[in-house]
């Protein structure tokens, strides 16, 4: 089989923006507003921050101004795997933080009930599922630190289960896994637009004033507020809250932060009962591999299959742009992998590719912070992992602002900040040489070279 046939009538577009259920835009700011809060980004971080902020005091005026539409970027463009982890999976936060890994655990397991809550309660039909998430080794050395992970998660109390071949590939059926862990509550799929556009609904409903199409210039400080220039207006606030991911930040402190990645996606058309029957999957976890250039894939409530990662492409300069979401190399490269990884589904073609820029940042989960005395909160550095987590940043921004002190603002994770990358070129010549040392120990039994263990010993990484 040629598996470019299976791209030949592929939309390049985003499959869940396609949805009908995209609500039309809301009007662009004109003129000058005032209110309590001005949330800047209509993704998931702002969304929550806004909504989160009114259910904290239904009084507080809040303003949320969007640069394009709600859920147009990162938050409609995700595979829809909302995590309970709040540091990029366990391992990391274990490596990074282990003397408070029972807290950020408990904390994460917390936020993502939250999030089944608010999905419940506001009536948002966004396709939730806690369907847990299957780690898989596909390489059999990969295996050691499964087992590993599972003495930790067990004794953290998670629902997880260690998996051998016959047992792994009787959950879904693939000539490529050897193991696998089953993690079977700490994770939901969704519909990740659908959820946007539930939050969107809720903020509305609550009073929040949202403007679309209101990219913001610059932020400064004037006396007692700050005022936020827009194209056609401005918005003054006592104070604000910053949710625009990977895009050129309002501080420029963050760009040292900060590097914008592209991920890539492809979606296949429905699967047939026989097509299903072929693979199993009747308990729809969401999937990932072990690999340091991993894939993640899910099933649709149609039961499409979403098949991502992989690649994850920065470039030169903090390159940011929409000509940058269509990558046929990697579409092609990912549809030879689906096939290898589910060789009786030759002949399914993908109806949807797209590509994605996701906001990275040198320890993979967020990082936190203020800046004008106070009165500006960010949450930022998510690395693909911001749909559940996303809200707990909320969270944190609030507290932050409210100037209080909480069991979330004491966390070291939240008080420390990423080491930053270099400057050009050196950030570009680092990511690049970071990018083929990540493939070659995927080649050589995971053994990392120099450049990685010196990166390790850094707390520096580069992930998918």
């Amino acid at each position: 089989m040629n598996v470019l046939t299976a791209l030949a009538e592929t939309e390049p577009a985003p499959y869940w923006l396609a949805d009908a259920a995209r609500p039309d835009p809301l009007p662009a700011l004109v003129g000058t507003v005032t209110c309590d809060l001005a949330v800047v980004g209509g993704g998931y971080s702002g969304l929550w921050t806004a909504l989160m902020a009114k259910e904290r005091d239904p009084s507080l005026d809040v303003v949320l101004v969007e640069a394009d539409r709600v859920a147009g970027a990162a938050s409609g463009r995700n595979g829809g795997f909302c995590a309970a982890s709040i540091t990029h999976g366990l391992g990391n936060g274990l490596e990074r933080w282990p003397g408070e890994i029972e807290t950020l655990e408990r904390l994460g397991r917390q936020n993502l009930d939250a999030i089944a809550a608010a999905v419940a309660g506001y009536g948002i039909d966004c396709d939730f599922e806690r369907t847990g998430e299957l780690h898989v080794a596909i390489e059999a050395y990969q295996l050691d630190a499964m087992r590993e992970e599972i003495k930790v998660a067990e004794r953290l109390g998670h629902d997880a289960v260690l998996l051998d071949k016959h047992e792994v590939q009787a959950e879904v059926a693939s000539p490529t896994y050897h193991g696998g862990i089953w993690d079977r509550d700490g994770a939901a799929m969704l519909h990740p637009a659908k959820l946007a556009w539930g939050l969107r609904d809720a903020c509305l409903s609550a009073g929040v004033r949202i403007y679309e199409r209101t990219p913001v210039a610059s932020v400064r400080e004037e006396s007692r507020s700050l005022r936020l220039r827009t194209p056609y207006g401005e918005i003054i606030a006592a104070k604000a809250a910053l949710g625009t991911g990977a895009f050129p930040p309002l501080l420029k402190r963050l760009k040292h932060f900060l590097v914008p990645v592209y991920d890539y996606a492809l979606m296949t058309e429905p699967l047939t009962a026989a097509q299903l029957d072929g693979i199993g999957w009747r308990h729809r976890q969401g999937i990932g591999d072990s690999a340091n250039q991993f894939h993640y894939y899910r099933l649709s409530a149609d039961n499409r299959i979403l098949w991502g990662g992989y690649d994850a492409v920065y470039h030169y300069g903090n390159g940011i742009g929409p000509e940058l979401e269509r990558r046929p190399e990697t579409f092609a490269l990912l549809a030879e992998h689906f096939f290898q990884t589910f060789p009786q589904l030759e002949g399914l073609r993908f109806s949807h590719a797209w590509g994605g820029v996701i906001d990275t940042c040198g320890r993979f989960c967020a990082f936190y912070g203020t800046g004008f005395g106070g009165r500006l909160a960010y949450a930022a550095g998510y690395t693909g992992l911001g749909v559940g987590a996303t809200r707990f940043g909320a969270d944190v921004m609030l507290d932050l602002l409210s100037g209080q002190q909480t069991e979330r603002t004491r966390l070291e994770m939240v008080r420390s900040k990423p080491l930053p990358f270099p400057p050009e070129p050196a950030r570009y010549l680092g990511i690049q040489l970071t990018r083929r040392s990540l493939a070659a120990a995927d080649r050589n039994a995971g053994r990392r070279n120099l450049w990685l263990r010196t990166l390790d010993r850094l707390g520096l990484g580069f992930d998918s």
